[in-house]
């Protein structure tokens, strides 16, 4: 047995890999990630190996050409398989640079001397709760650069909002329609305050839930001392988990979808002169706006388009990657499912508009090879990864092959391949990309997605501004059994389909040959993605936590003694203390460093731990919402470790 499988396809197949592996440890060990030549040499063998994949894929594993129904699926899932790679490769290109522009900054800072610049923070509005605006608001008042207003732009029209507003000594604009939506919103406010003749230097713009912290405006000025720099774009970080995060239990062990986007592929983006706006968190030159006459309202992703129509008119977009704002992450799966569709749309209609990447403009090629990326990723990622857990379907009932390949032959072209690509992005990343999650990130929102794509290139106009609902009642388990029911169909059929595959003869289909052990492998796989994703769907409830806040010592006065305890967690209105058995209801006061003395009850208590509900003065829940929000380091988990993330999957699967 030895002598058959030494010197055999399977084991030349097999030292391949064996190879890759050695050399991908080599290359963690003596590859910097912030060296541009290393990024380049690591993302062209990923070239390379995909470049070879594909080929094979091509020549060995299709169905041959007829007018069978094997060979229309068959050519037609290479087809989507080719587009995802053709994504892959651009992206691979774009990570082969990184730029950090933090030393800019700290030597620039300051650069308008006596000339201070003013700053006008908007802060667009629609439906939030106070409880959202209200920390929105008080971070942006907080700002060290001196010479910043604030304005709340109210599309909701809440004659609440604008007391608060009247309170707390800001600016409140509201408009007598929503025509163009958040664009547009910005737009009134920009046509007031140029009406009035003292225009600002400089924009900030906020979305509703985005908390600056205290450096952010004076952070972003520090990129403006070149006058064809019209925007500076920062990351947006997010102080509560994300539906996936959440809903896996992985809230403290794996980071928010959008890490990977705004810690990496931005920076790079950036390398290039291709950062573009992302909306909130960025701010923009007053001068470069007034010149192209405000935000676009053509698309409702108007803030990549605003990077575009900034291009064309000589202003650049910087990428200052400093964790200078938080804010609220989609926290239920609907709102998380229809952001990202609309994002997706936004793309398509500036792909149809007059700035895509065959208009007549006057872009770069790069700015034309930036619209092309992000469309080709909208087109080709979701799409493929629906018909990834779709296809093997066709073999169980249908006895068609779509992948016609030996077991030898994926283990030497796939599995190098798949292996290099995947330790280059953890590599540069520190170990963000963790296939079964990220296949299911995918997942959960392809059918919308591939719908936005083609409706958005077919039909680009027309199409309503949905707004990502933030804040409201998460304290309930609910089972988005709309979203979940093709995943639970697909995984039902797959089940299904494996389970007759195996024990009826009348579907135990052996055309496949040694592919069928390939398909086996697929399959099972699937219902593993599946699985998840159908875990996904039950979302669990949620109770307000600060993911930066770590045990530190307190002083309470219980029962007229001074006592010392551990404070375990502090949110908006509540504390959890540690060390002390305390009676339901009972009153305290709690000496909190730099907050003073506060007023408190008990409202859960067990054993040596407690919940207590705060009862604070307006000056008080100000500074909170300071300490909380605006001050300190964003909580956002922004690296991985394995042993966490299956840690916290197992704790999670234990509860169902």
């Amino acid at each position: 047995m030895t002598d058959l499988l030494y010197g055999s396809e399977l084991w030349s197949a097999a030292m391949l890999c064996l190879l890759v592996f050695g050399v991908t440890f080599l290359s963690s060990v003596t590859l910097d990630r912030n060296n541009d030549l290393h990024r380049s040499l690591l993302f062209f063998v990923s070239g390379v190996l995909t470049c070879r994949y594909i080929w094979w894929r091509a020549t060995e594993t299709l169905a041959p050409a007829d007018w069978s129904l094997e060979c229309f699926f068959s050519w037609s899932f290479f087809a989507l398989e080719a587009v995802a790679a053709l994504s892959s490769m651009s992206a691979f290109l774009i990570l082969s640079r990184t730029r950090s522009r933090t030393p800019d900054v700290n030597e620039t800072m300051g650069w308008w001397e006596l000339d201070l610049p003013k700053v006008a923070i908007l802060i667009a509005t629609y439906n939030e709760d106070r409880s959202v605006l209200e920390r929105t608001i008080i971070g942006a008042k907080s700002s060290t650069h001196p010479r910043c207003d604030v304005l709340v732009l109210d599309d909701g029209r809440r004659d609440w909002l604008e007391q608060f507003c009247v309170m707390q000594g800001v600016r409140y604009v509201r408009r007598p329609d929503n025509k163009g939506s958040k664009a547009g919103n910005i737009n009134h406010a920009l046509s007031l305050l140029a009406a009035e003749g003292n225009g600002p230097d400089f924009i900030a713009v906020l979305d509703a839930d985005f908390v600056p912290h205290t450096d952010f405006v004076p952070r972003a000025l520090a990129l403006f001392r070149e006058a064809d720099v019209g925007l500076v774009q920062t990351p947006q970080h997010f102080f509560n988990p994300d539906p996936i995060q959440h809903n896996l239990g992985l809230s403290r062990s794996y980071p928010d979808e959008q890490r990977f986007f705004f810690d990496h592929l931005q920076p790079s983006r950036d390398a290039w002169g291709i950062a573009f706006c992302c909306g909130t968190s960025s701010v923009i030159r007053w001068d470069a706006l007034q010149a192209v006459g405000g935000f676009p309202t053509e698309s409702i992703t108007e803030d990549f388009m605003l990077t575009l129509v900034l291009q064309e008119a000589g202003y650049r977009t910087l990428y200052l990657n400093e964790a200078l704002t938080e804010g609220l992450a989609p926290e239920g799966l609907k709102e998380y499912v229809t952001q990202r569709a609309r994002w997706c749309l936004g793309l398509m209609q500036i792909a149809r508009s007059r700035l895509g990447p065959f208009g007549q403009n006057n872009l770069r090629l790069r700015d034309r090879w930036s619209v092309a990326d992000s469309v080709i990723f909208w087109l080709s990622t979701f799409s493929f990864r629906l018909a990834a857990v779709t296809f093997p379907l066709l073999y169980w009932f249908f006895n068609i092959t779509v992948v016609d390949a030996e077991v030898p032959d994926i283990i030497a072209y796939f599995a190098p391949y798949y292996m290099w690509v995947l330790f280059s992005l953890n590599f540069v990343s520190r170990g963000l990309i963790i296939p079964i999650v990220n296949d299911v990130s995918q997942l959960l929102g392809a059918i919308p997605i591939t719908r936005a794509a083609i409706v958005g290139l077919i039909k680009p106009k027309g199409h309503p501004f949905s707004v990502t609902a933030k804040g409201g009642d998460r304290t309930k388990v609910v089972i988005q059994w709309r979203l979940m029911m093709p995943f639970l169909i697909l995984f039902l059929a797959t089940a299904i389909g494996l389970m007759i595959g195996i024990f009826i003869d009348a579907f135990a289909f052996n055309d496949a040959g040694d592919g069928k052990i390939v398909i086996l492998f697929w399959t099972i796989y699937n219902l593993l993605i599946l699985a998840v994703t159908l875990a996904v769907c039950v979302e669990l409830p949620r109770v307000e936590q600060h993911l930066a806040d770590h045990p530190e010592r307190c002083v309470i006065l219980y029962e007229g003694r001074l006592r010392r305890v551990w404070l375990t967690d502090l949110t908006q209105g509540t504390a959890r203390i540690r060390g002390l058995v305390m009676t339901v209801g009972a009153p305290l006061e709690i000496k909190f460093r730099d907050l003073g003395d506060m007023h408190a009850h008990v409202l859960e208590a067990k054993g040596d731990g407690s919940l207590l509900s705060l009862n604070l003065s307006e000056q008080q829940y100000e500074l909170l919402l300071k300490r909380l929000y605006v001050e300190g380091a964003v909580p956002s988990i922004t690296s991985t470790r394995l042993s966490a993330i299956v840690s916290a999957v197992f704790k999670r699967a234990s509860r169902l």
